[in-house]
């Protein structure tokens, strides 16, 4: 069956877009064709610097002939309106059939189209799946009358072997290509699929994404085994610079001796984030004084010259990286604070000298709910809280040197430097570094205690400001990035396992926020609508590991916001549902509890409190309320001792008296007084589970 083949040729791509732009494309392009009856077994779009392409598969000839029944008026009606249907349908009276339906003789119209030419579609869906192709950032360019991410040079479009014309104004369209912009400059024409693929890799273009990173991946190895070396891994880096050549050439550069006195990070940074280099590792997992680069040429003399003007480019910037950490270490960062009244954190919520100042006092509040976990903390209470209020203090204070205004992602890194630098205490110095972390799920949780306590009361910090405001995450949209934050507090008490209310934490964080903007008008409402986020995140969170997410709801709808007693109590309840047991009871508990809340419902009333003995007259319920008097007690007492699998196994000794109950006894009879004693006794028993957690919650 025949291909198509489309090649949109362009001035570079950015390469933080290709990707999703070969996916958008591929997805347009599938649902476009569906739409028009068409079916292919195979699609692809592949994309470099320079072009986006298109291949489809078996797409057939031509379209699937079609046949629409319409019914028209019945037998005998107005002529007005059989002459109506007969011209919304295209067909005459004759080719019409006369049906009895059981209602009466009506007119049927059986309309047959012919489907059309492939070839006949191609041009206007193909350019509307061009038109409807979305990026980031586009541009006019004379040739065009729409939007595209730079300016198309040509588009390529075959359609079994033939060019298919599009209309996309002055951009020439044809069977025409190129290969490398360098290595294999002047057009070739193309015939096929097959063709044009080689004739590519012929004029040193690697099509496929997955080839170019491959071979980038294996010839950076290469060059850095060939120095005893192993390359720093980088993922970003390499997915980034396979969007930038479309002939990779590895090549190894040295980095000069003065210039390695500076940070590793500084070094790094430089390198990856403006010239786009690999760094190389020692044996003992050091900087090493290398650098690797891929470049998208092959040089008639190894690439000498091109390492050359590489190392000449990175000798300016590291000159300026050198410039700026000698300039900054005059300054205390102590000294630097009051710099920080110039910096708004964000319009409405004042400035990075009062988010300093409140962090230093939320991290020193954190450290006493720290120190209550660790005992035998090392130089005690008193000296963590003292400081985690220095470390607070400090931590933003890197964001007014020359390193951080040059290189962002250094802050906090550099803060940890400098701290170093003026006799700081190392962890102090460190807390600085690590008061960002983690950043997402796969960076690493900080475990310190210090550098726990700054890092949550960082986070609470942003999080109470940005929700008393009202900038709250929305759908897909989350500018703040307050999704992570909440996902590293999650993390940092998890994962240290800290014994703290989350509402204390951030009821402490909306009193600074109070203070600080001179208003208490807020109330508790963020903090309400923050329990709820978070209990959101930890959904998500818990359920990357396998936990079920009604479970958390069952058990954060207790009110429960210490994170480490939750999940205790979730992974006890989880293993109690597993259970025979507790599966029948599950089952127990919703028949009760339904028919509670519907009689309750009914009644206008709640039916709580003890039961009267005297009127359990049947021995099942007798039995029953016997058996959830002595297991009350025993929930009661594991619950304290937050033995969670204690009182689910407690819970556990009701089923039978609980089976024989609904067996034996009928809830709603005559007699009212019986009635509402054995609603109570049901209440009695909803109420029981409920301590434990929400029941009502759980699915299945």
């Amino acid at each position: 069956m025949p291909e198509l083949l489309l090649e949109i040729l362009t001035e570079e791509i950015p390469a933080r877009v290709q990707t999703r732009a070969a996916e958008d494309f591929l997805r347009l392009t599938r649902e476009k064709i569906a739409a028009a009856g068409l079916d292919a077994s195979k699609s692809q779009t592949f994309v470099t610097p320079r072009r986006l392409v298109l291949v489809v598969e078996d797409l057939p000839a031509t379209q699937a002939d079609t046949s629409e029944e319409r019914r028209g008026p019945r037998v005998g009606s107005l002529q007005n309106a059989i002459d109506g249907f007969l011209k919304s349908a295209g067909v005459t009276l004759a080719q019409c059939e006369q049906r009895d339906t059981g209602k009466g003789v009506f007119y049927f119209a059986v309309i047959r189209r012919t489907g059309a030419a492939t070839a006949s579609i191609l041009p206007e869906l193909l350019r509307a799946v061009m038109l409807d192709l979305s990026w980031p950032k586009s541009m006019r360019f004379p040739a065009a009358t729409f939007r595209w991410v730079r300016p198309i040079d040509s588009v390529l479009c075959l359609f079994d072997g033939k060019t298919v014309p599009l209309d996309l104004g002055g951009v020439v369209t044809g069977n025409m290509s190129e290969g490398h912009r360098f290595l294999s400059p002047g057009l070739f024409a193309v015939s096929s699929v097959a063709d044009y693929r080689q004739r590519l890799r012929d004029g040193h273009v690697m099509l496929d994404a997955t080839d170019r990173k491959q071979a980038i991946s294996l010839a950076l190895y290469e060059r850095a085994a060939e120095a005893q070396l192993t390359v720093r891994d980088d993922p970003g880096l390499l997915e980034e610079v396979t969007g930038l050549v479309e002939w990779p050439v590895v090549m190894a550069g040295t980095i000069e001796p003065a210039f390695m006195e500076l940070p590793s990070e500084v070094l790094t940074t430089s390198m990856r984030t403006h010239l786009k280099y690999f760094s190389c590792l020692d044996r003992d997992g050091r900087l090493a004084p290398r650098f690797l680069v891929v470049a998208n040429n092959i040089a008639d003399d190894g690439g000498k010259e091109i390492v050359a003007g590489n190392e000449r480019v990175l000798r300016a910037r590291l000159a300026d990286a050198r410039f700026f950490w000698d300039t900054d270490r005059k300054i205390k960062l102590e000294a630097r604070l009051p710099k920080l009244a110039e910096r708004i954190f964000y319009q409405g919520l004042g400035t990075m000298a009062d988010k300093a100042d409140r962090l230093s006092q939320l991290a020193t509040e954190i450290a006493y709910q720290i120190a209550r976990n660790k005992p035998d903390l090392l130089g005690g209470e008193l000296a963590l809280r003292r400081n985690a209020k220095r470390a607070g203090q400090l931590a933003k204070a890197d964001l007014s040197s020359a390193m951080v205004g040059e290189f962002p992602e250094l802050q906090g890194i550099m803060g940890r430097y400098y701290a170093e630098a003026e006799g700081e205490r190392g962890d102090v110095a460190h807390a600085i570094a690590e008061h960002y972390s983690p950043l997402g799920p796969s960076d690493r949780c900080p475990t310190e205690p210090l550098s726990v306590a700054v890092a949550l009361a960082d986070k609470l910090d942003t999080l109470i400001g940005f929700f008393i405001i009202g900038e709250k995450p929305t759908g897909s949209k989350d500018p703040f990035a307050l999704r992570r934050a909440a996902l590293g507090v999650i993390r940092l008490i998890l994962e240290n396992e800290l014994r703290m209310s989350l509402y204390q934490a951030m009821k402490g964080a909306l009193a600074l926020w109070q203070d600080s903007l001179g208003s208490s008008r807020f109330g508790d409402q963020p903090i309400v609508e923050l329990l709820d986020f978070f209990g959101e995140r930890l959904k998500v969170h818990l359920r990357d590991r396998g936990v079920r997410h009604d479970l958390i709801a069952a058990v954060f709808a207790l009110g429960e916001d210490d994170l480490v007693r939750l999940t205790r109590r979730v992974a006890a309840l989880a293993a109690f549902l597993a259970t025979e047991d507790g599966a029948n009871l599950l089952t127990a508990y919703r028949r009760a509890a339904n028919i509670v809340g519907i009689e309750e419902k009914r009644d206008g009333v709640t039916y709580g409190g003890m039961p009267d003995a005297t009127k359990l007259i049947i021995a099942e319920e007798t039995a029953l309320a016997g058996r959830l008097d002595q297991v009350e007690p025993m929930v009661t007492k594991a619950l304290e001792q937050e033995d969670f699998a204690g009182a689910m196994t407690a819970l556990a000794g009701l089923r039978s008296q609980i089976d024989a109950f609904f067996t034996e006894i009928t809830v709603n009879v005559r007699n009212q007084e019986l009635r509402i004693n054995r609603l109570k006794l049901l209440a009695r028993i909803r109420d029981t589970f409920d301590r434990v957690a929400d029941f009502s919650r759980i699915e299945g």
